[in-house]
């Protein structure tokens, strides 16, 4: 049975949580909101523009209370994410890995036809013709803004000379319009000491100045500098060199995040959301129950998850296969009884989500709606 099959009937029930069936994602609304009212607010106070980042959430309904809040758009990490939540009615989307398969690229020059503001991000002069030659036979136009790569050898030019080189190759094309430059500094983002991750985006942003120099001096002054991220969305409002901000998991809040000093403070900035509700399937040891979340139920790349409620923060988790996890801590075998729910925050947030269907929506611990992880999948 699926989601709606399974709970469609409790949405409204008093304490209606207690009655999922687990495992099951679970989204705070009132946590959710707050988070993007906060987010909103940091930005609008430096008058900076908020393009947040949909690979987090994959989602047309959090993509809608975000808009409704204030962002200019949503950032998609492909295609697919993108055509998704253009259907759903989300306009001023920013795809920021590159568009290079052939169908891929006749389906980006479709969506530039139909999708209103939609930009892409591009980082080498051979694309550019590709994508020109497209748009041309799909009689549409597109905004870009080039990648620009500050050191993770992932995708963007390698240098402030490579980027100029896009840039003049966007001059000579019929339907490309350079908007300006991306750069997502994604090994500095979950740096957990703030002075040391300060310190490394100090130096990445020196970089991108030089990029911005070059670009300038040749012409190609951007308008639009993008990026930017949960991790460290303070220190670059501070330096000031971003027009928009692509942040994307403050939404929800994971424990990779919440291990991070995100704010020079001892209170986050953000609160924990979002949360996968499982419960104890056996208990016949007195330091360890199972509970019946593995491997198929949360991301495994960000370490352990960390318990939320249901027993001690402190409890140790660990993976012990594909539907099971253990909870290990002295005497909770005989404090834990199977049946027993226990909430999970979870290791990292954009893997762990598109593993569900759905966002088992509440407030309080009452489930109030579902909502479907709309993009979930659309990895193309």
């Amino acid at each position: 049975m699926d989601d709606l099959a399974l709970h469609a009937h409790l949405i409204g029930q008093q304490g209606s949580r207690s009655a999922l069936n687990t495992p099951v994602l679970v989204l705070d609304i009132e946590k959710l909101d707050r988070n993007i009212a906060t987010m909103q607010a940091f930005a609008d106070a430096r008058g900076v523009a908020l393009r947040p980042h949909a690979k987090t959430h994959k989602s047309v309904d959090i993509g809608r209370r975000q808009i409704a809040a204030g962002a200019i758009g949503l950032c998609c990490a492909k295609i697919g994410e993108a055509e998704v939540l253009a259907d759903g009615g989300i306009t001023g989307l920013l795809i920021t890995s590159p568009v290079s398969a052939p169908v891929a690229i006749e389906r980006l020059a479709a969506l530039a036809k139909r999708g209103i503001g939609l930009m892409a991000a591009i980082d080498n002069p051979d694309m550019v013709k590709r994508w020109d030659d497209a748009l041309t036979s799909a009689g549409a136009m597109l905004e870009v803004v080039i990648d620009v790569d500050p050191g993770i050898r992932r995708t963007g030019v390698a240098s402030p000379e490579a980027a100029v080189a896009v840039a003049e190759a966007i001059a000579r094309s019929s339907n490309l319009t350079c908007r300006g430059v991306q750069y997502y500094c994604g090994m500095q983002q979950h740096i957990e000491d703030y002075a040391a991750r300060r310190a490394a985006i100090v130096d990445r942003t020196d970089y991108l100045q030089s990029v911005i120099a070059a670009l300038t001096e040749a012409g190609y002054q951007p308008e639009i500098v993008t990026g930017s991220g949960t991790g460290t969305h303070h220190i670059d409002l501070e330096l000031g060199l971003f027009t928009e901000l692509q942040t994307g998991s403050y939404v929800f809040m994971d424990k990779q995040y919440l291990d991070c000093d995100l704010a020079n403070g001892p209170v986050p900035p953000f609160e924990t959301s979002l949360s996968v509700d499982a419960r104890v399937v056996s208990a016949n040891h007195d330091a360890l129950v199972t509970i019946d979340a593995g491997f198929k139920s949360l991301s495994t790349d960000g370490g352990a998850a960390q318990v939320q409620r249901g027993a001690a923060p402190e409890t140790m988790f660990m993976f012990m296969g594909d539907e099971h996890a253990a909870l290990i801590a002295p005497d909770i075998g005989t404090r834990l009884r199977p049946g027993d729910p226990v909430s999970l925050t979870v290791p990292h947030c954009d893997p762990t989500v598109n593993l569900y269907d759905h966002y088992h929506v509440v407030r309080g611990d009452t489930l109030v709606e579902i909502w479907p992880v709309s993009a979930r999948g659309r990895a193309r």
